[in-house]
């Protein structure tokens, strides 16, 4: 297990931050990505940074990878050199939690036929009015819950004639990994705050600047 994300999910002050900063930094995720309000994917991406931006915080720039070559499509960034997922997912349940974004059905297949877990997964589950949670779970736990399901019990593939954009993992996989006995987890009481957002003020402020 990574000795590094495991002191994460034990360091008392950053425990703390998660639970009371979470909430308000993916609800502003969420006001910037979104347009006559509906939410826009791009705040997948700003979700990622926020995490991101946690590791940075705790173990400092020099020791975080943020550049990872387009190739390693499950690959979101690098902790003293070991390789890590972000993922999120927004309800009560484990369904819709992309392993791969792709549009093409033939590709999706060639990744069902070649997966096997390459990195631990960080992982956040947004629940507004409930608790969710921010989940370490290693690679150990995923190898052994592959195992267990098997290819197709791990991975749900995009219906034929359906645009999905990717292969997911399965609920029952990912109910599993949760609950893990090396997987770590931070409760979060998911409560939306009301926020005085303006998207433009901050470019405005740079036009304004002499």
């Amino acid at each position: 297990m990574n000795i590094h994300l495991l002191d994460l999910f034990n360091d008392r002050d950053i425990v703390t931050r998660i639970k009371s900063r979470l909430p308000y930094l993916y609800r502003l995720a969420e006001l910037e990505s979104s347009r006559a309000g509906k939410i826009g994917m791009e705040v997948g991406s700003v979700r990622e940074k926020i995490v991101v931006a946690l590791l940075i915080y705790k173990y400092g720039e020099n020791n975080v990878e943020t550049e990872i070559p387009i190739i390693e499509p499950e690959i979101d960034v690098r902790l003293f050199g070991n390789p890590i997922s972000v993922k999120t997912i927004t309800g009560r349940g484990f369904g819709g939690v992309k392993l791969i974004w792709t549009v093409d059905a033939e590709k999706a297949l060639t990744f069902l036929r070649n997966y096997k877990p390459c990195c631990d997964i960080l992982f956040v589950r947004i629940f507004w009015g409930g608790t969710g949670g921010f989940y370490y779970i290693p690679i150990e736990a995923q190898d052994r819950v592959f195992k267990e399901l098997g290819r197709e019990g791990y991975i749900k593939l995009p219906k034929v004639g359906t645009n999905p954009r990717g292969a997911e993992f399965t609920k029952d996989a990912l109910s599993k990994l949760s609950k893990d006995k090396d997987t770590r987890v931070i409760e979060i009481n998911w409560n939306r705050q009301e926020i005085d957002y303006h998207p433009y003020k901050r470019w405005v402020d740079y036009w304004s600047e002499e």
